[in-house]
This record gives structure tokens, C-alpha cells and sequence, in this order.
């Protein structure tokens, strides 16, 4: 079984790392810290610890100053928790889940997840359902079904839902079988420009420009770690798009945010304006939806020569599900990972992992990408689109290994995740909040704004120092 230090040289060397840099980092802790079958410990400390070298890397390419990195697995694995431990004004988050969310069983005895957080999802599932917002309705409407009929129909009418399969049907499927065949993450040219150098300041990242249209998760906490190295990060929402409050409140820190209507020429324009003047686009629509409204990778490329495009997807941009919706519960849920779980677990039916940490590691791997498709674009020219998706760090997770009565493990305390948290103001209230994990010896991360409600700020740039 690899260690963690030899998972990040491999990602590392894979995106284009120089070997030396290797040296700088310093790998503490050991597995397992949650309760889990899977190596979920590993993967958040490398997928952090693949973003804080980049960062420092950054820092060496712009001023010559070498600096050291660590990454402790336990503050690692907490910051994957970073939204359960989230207290504002010392309150703690809300119920997590939709009243119908969840696992229920199916006519024909498979166990389908679904995930109603949205209002529209919602509606879609009950829908096809010809059922109300009630579970005992849900589960007995369920029962007039076959789950992979229902999985279909609930796609087709614009819901999310997964059936649980085990790792081997999985992998039997042509989706799995489409991103087998993709790297953890592709860092792509798309167009010619000349380099554009580094603008002035003492952080990594500082006065790199980030548009970042994201949601929940995974593309979020991308946004939020290049905020804490110094990435001036605006997050667009629209006024209409739902969002979970507690999550944006969590993901928010670090960045300005604004409103824009993408569904009218005058918003399409504003963001076309701001991306002319970007350094990096990060998002997570639903495939194709940005590229209809003209502003696909390779619009981006046209609009602002030399960016750094990043795309988030669910399930791979390759395969008949490439363009399929989901979240890290689904697709944990369609790929083994519950199946293997229970299995382990000695339950009949689905055991999520202790974190969403199929999310979580794939907004780090994000921020990695885009940093080392940054510093690709300075030394080059040319401009570049990153690929991530929650399948492919799902299919990296499960390749790490299994760990035996991983699940026996006791779960973590309280007194050991207090170290890792600091109050600081917000435009909610004050935040106690889980601190970034890498640690840079010269250049520590921190998030310079507060997280505010969205919508705070104008659509505009803040002038570069």
C-alpha cells in the first residue's frame, strides 16, 4: 500500500511537478482517522498537500523564495469536514438534508439514493413519482418501481437520484469503463497566447483573478483555497439559483460575491467583461449549460486569451453519463463505494463514507489543477483547460486500497478537532471555522474577506496592488 508521500509524487509528477520540489513537503499523521473501509484519510491530506506545493511553487516561480510545506492527516481529514464543524454566532449547521433525501428501496429490492436539497430536483422526483414531498409516500411509490427504470426517468425529468450498484457492476458499465481510461485530472491546452506575467505581491496567488460559478462543494472549496493564497476570488451566483446557506456561508470565506443573470444579454455581458480581465474560470454547471449561454472553454479562450479554464463534472467528461447530474452522495452511491461499505459495515444496504469526500478531495484537486495550469500558461503562453470529476477522484479513492477494520475506528472528538478552528467575522455573524491545513512556511494561508451573503458586491475587480 503507498504511502501518502508516494500518492502525491505520483499526482505530482503526473500534472507536470518538478521532482525537487517533492523535498519541501513534510507528511504527518497516520491512517485511519475515520471510521472507514477506504483510505479517506490519505486522500485528504495528498489532495491538500497537492494544492499547498503548487501554491508554494508559485510563490518560488514569482520571487525565488523556497518554502516548506506540511499537511498534518488529522487537520487534513477536519478541513474535509470543514462544514460540520462550522458554527456561526455558536450555533451549529442545520439538518444537512432534505426531508426526502436518502436511501429508499425499490420494487424490484435495489436501494436508490435521492437528492432533493434543490427545489427543482425535488419536484422532479415527485414528479415521476406522482407522489407529495412526504417519505412514506415516496417509499410507496417507489415500490411500483424497477431502480434502474426509475433512476432514468428521474434524469430525464430533471432529478438526481442513484441507484446503489457494487463496485463490479460499476465497473462493468460503459461510464466506468469511459473515464477508466482518464487521468485523476487533465491539464489541456486550448489555444494560443502569449505568457502573461505575474502581477505584483507577497502572497502565491495575489493578484490572480478568479471567476469562480460554482455550487455545494466540491467547486467551492476549489475557489476557497485559492482565496486563502491569495486569489482575488468572485464567486458569481444569479438571484434566482438555489443555493444551501450553510455551505456558502463555509465556502464563502475568502471572497467577494455577486449577482449576475446569465439569462439575459446584459448579465452575459458583464461576465464576459469580467472573464476578459480573469486569470481563471472554475465551474461547476450542469455540461454544456455555460457553453449555450457562450461561454465555453473555448469562448473563454477567445475572450481572454491565456486563461486557465476549470471544469467540474460529475461523472467524467467522457462516457454516456458525461453529461448526467450528481453529487458526491450519488456518485458514491452508483460507484461501490456504499455497496462496499455496508458490505464491510456487515449491513444489508448502503454506508456512506465519514465524509463527502469525494467533494472535498476533488475541490483541492481543482485548485491544484488550476495553480499548475497557471504556472504552465506564465512559462508557455497558451491557454489551458483543467478537467476534474467526482467519478475520477472516486476511481483514485478506490485504487489507494482498502484498510482492514478500517470501520472499527473510532470516530474524531471534539478534543481533537479544537485545534483547528479560529472565530473570525462574517456578514452572517462570527464564524468559528476549520483553518487551512497546508501549512507554507513563508506565506501561510488565511482568507483576507469575510464571507458574506451572496450577491454582497458589485461586479467588479478589485484594483490589483
Amino acid at each position: 500500500m503507498q504511502s501518502s508521500g508516494a500518492i502525491l509524487k505520483d499526482i505530482w509528477l503526473a500534472a507536470g511537478g518538478e521532482a525537487s520540489a517533492l523535498a519541501r513537503v513534510r507528511l504527518t499523521g497516520e491512517e485511519p482517522q475515520l471510521p472507514s473501509s477506504f483510505r479517506v484519510s490519505a486522500a485528504a491530506q495528498v489532495s491538500i498537500a497537492a494544492a499547498g506545493l503548487a501554491a508554494a511553487e508559485i510563490s518560488r516561480l514569482r520571487n525565488g523564495q523556497e518554502q516548506d510545506v506540511a499537511v498534518d492527516m488529522t487537520h487534513a481529514v477536519v478541513e474535509c469536514r470543514s462544514e460540520r464543524y462550522l458554527r456561526l454566532d455558536d450555533k451549529p449547521p442545520p439538518p444537512a438534508w432534505d426531508a426526502i433525501a436518502g436511501v429508499y428501496k425499490t420494487g424490484d429490492g435495489r436501494f436508490v439514493r435521492l437528492h432533493t436539497n434543490f427545489p427543482h430536483h425535488r419536484d422532479a422526483v415527485c414528479r415521476v413519482l406522482a407522489c407529495k414531498a412526504e417519505r412514506e409516500e415516496v417509499q410507496a411509490a417507489l415500490m411500483r418501481w424497477q431502480g434502474e427504470a426509475f433512476e432514468t426517468a428521474a434524469y430525464e425529468a430533471g432529478g438526481v437520484v442513484a441507484v446503489m450498484r457494487s463496485h463490479e457492476e460499476w465497473s462493468d458499465m460503459p461510464q466506468a469503463r469511459a473515464i477508466a481510461a482518464l487521468p485523476l485530472l487533465s491539464i489541456e491546452k486550448i489555444g494560443e497566447a502569449p505568457a502573461r506575467p505575474w502581477p505584483k505581491g507577497d502572497r502565491p496567488l495575489a493578484g490572480i483573478r478568479v471567476l469562480d460559478l460554482s455550487r455545494v462543494i466540491a467547486g467551492p472549496v476549489a475557489g476557497r483555497t485559492l482565496a486563502g493564497h491569495g486569489a482575488d476570488v468572485l464567486l458569481v451566483s444569479g438571484p434566482s439559483l438555489p443555493a444551501i446557506p450553510w455551505l456558502t456561508i463555509d465556502t464563502g470565506r475568502g471572497k467577494l460575491t455577486t449577482f449576475i443573470e446569465l439569462k439575459n444579454e446584459d448579465g452575459r455581458k458583464r461576465l464576459r467583461d469580467l472573464l476578459a480581465q480573469a486569470d481563471i474560470f472554475s465551474q461547476g454547471y450542469r455540461p454544456r449549460a455555460l457553453a449555450a449561454l457562450g461561454f465555453s472553454p473555448e469562448d473563454a479562450a477567445r475572450i481572454s486569451p491565456g486563461i486557465v479554464y476549470v471544469t467540474l463534472s460529475a461523472y467524467g467528461h467522457a462516457g454516456p453519463w458525461s453529461e448526467r447530474r450528481g453529487f458526491d452522495s450519488l456518485v458514491q452511491t452508483a460507484s461501490g463505494f456504499n455497496h462496499a461499505e455496508g458490505q464491510a459495515a456487515g449491513i444489508d444496504g448502503p454506508k456512506e463514507l465519514p465524509a463527502q469526500m469525494l467533494d472535498h478531495a476533488t475541490g483541492y484537486l481543482m485548485a491544484f489543477g488550476a495553480i499548475m495550469a497557471r504556472a504552465r500558461q506564465s512559462r508557455e503562453g497558451g491557454s489551458w483547460h483543467v478537467r476534474v470529476s467526482l467519478a475520477q477522484t472516486g476511481r483514485w479513492l478506490w485504487n489507494l486500497g482498502r484498510i482492514a477494520d478500517g470501520l472499527k475506528t473510532e470516530d474524531l472528538k471534539g478534543d481533537a478537532v479544537r485545534p483547528f478552528l479560529v472565530e473570525m467575522p462574517s456578514g452572517f455573524g462570527t464564524l468559528r471555522a476549520v483553518s487551512h491545513s497546508a501549512a507554507l512556511s513563508k506565506t501561510p494561508a488565511f482568507w483576507a474577506r469575510p464571507a458574506m451573503p451572496l450577491g454582497s458586491h458589485p461586479p467588479e475587480w478589485p484594483e490589483r496592488s
